[in-house]
């Protein structure tokens, strides 16, 4: 079995289509793409995938093989991205990523942390969403991350900080006159929900509306902030967002807190438990002076 087999399949999987996988993620001919499946299903022993004229799908024994393929390919990553950095040893590349939007507070403690290394040390800054993170995170493209804690990678996290979510709504809405808003407050007003990237908050958020016995059907889905923020103000809609979203907020938007039992969700800093980098271990040697500037 050789890597260009596992890539093949992923290409695949996450496409449900041979001929799109091989068009447009592979760019080789969809028949030498059949043959490669195929080789790669009579090695394994089972048929990995079910075709259909509809395409192909995942049998339940090519679902068990995904994630094992996806971990192999992304220590494959790591490793070379590893071999990458020894073999320019003279100065050492300290890669730091950032939940958009976040590196406004946190950049300046991290940096902070890392003064007395930073004449030995290049430090790269990156910003995304947060899946991508913990992604860059595991492949080795990223020593330390500030995100949430992203289920499904081989991560480690340490919380820094714990944030209360709050209300967004269009400056000029009659919830503004409210000190704090209700649950229920929410019914009948178009709600901008969290969702795909910002997968840890949409769960926060679904649990907080289940517990408070309010139904609410999303009317719009966003990944981020700036996301949310436009479409608050262009459909003068509500939603619910963590509290950072103070740093970032438009003339057209304004927020509100919540009453009552105020759902949170952590920022952590995260980080791959193979990574031998000396920068890392000094950095989390010192972590604790970040929880204590978030508290001063």
């Amino acid at each position: 079995m050789e890597l260009r087999h596992l890539r093949y399949f992923l290409a695949v999987a996450e496409t449900g289509s041979l001929t799109v996988a091989a068009e447009r993620r592979l760019h080789t001919s969809q028949p030498s793409l059949s043959r490669q499946i195929r080789d790669l299903e009579d090695e394994v022993g089972v048929e990995l995938f079910s075709r259909s004229a509809r395409g192909v799908e995942l049998t339940a024994a090519g679902k068990a093989f995904l994630d094992h393929a996806r971990l192999a390919l992304t220590q494959v990553d790591a490793a070379v991205e590893a071999a990458r950095r020894a073999a320019q040893p003279t100065k050492q590349v300290f890669a730091l990523g950032f939940l958009t939007g976040q590196e406004m507070t946190w950049l300046p403690r991290a940096m902070q942390v890392l003064r007395e290394e930073l004449p030995n040390i290049d430090v790269t800054v990156s910003s995304h969403y947060s899946p991508d993170l913990a992604d860059a995170l595991a492949r080795g493209k990223l020593d330390l991350a500030f995100l949430r804690a992203e289920p499904g990678f081989d991560l480690e996290y340490r919380v820094v900080s714990r944030e209360k979510f709050i209300a967004l709504m269009p400056s000029d809405h009659r919830l503004t006159g409210r000190a704090a808003i209700r649950p229920e407050d929410f019914v009948g007003e178009p709600f901008i929900m969290a969702s795909n990237k910002a997968r840890v908050a949409h769960a926060v958020i679904v649990q907080y509306l289940q517990q408070s016995g309010v139904n609410i059907t999303p009317e719009h889905g966003v990944d981020n902030l700036a996301m949310a923020m436009s479409l608050v103000a262009s459909t003068r809609g509500l939603a619910l967002m963590p509290e950072y979203a103070n740093n970032l907020m438009p003339w057209s938007v304004v927020s509100r807190p919540l009453e009552g039992d105020v759902p949170t969700i952590d920022l952590v800093i995260g980080y791959s438990k193979s990574n031998t980098s000396p920068v890392l271990k000094l950095f989390l040697s010192r972590a604790d002076e970040l929880t204590v500037h978030a508290a001063t």
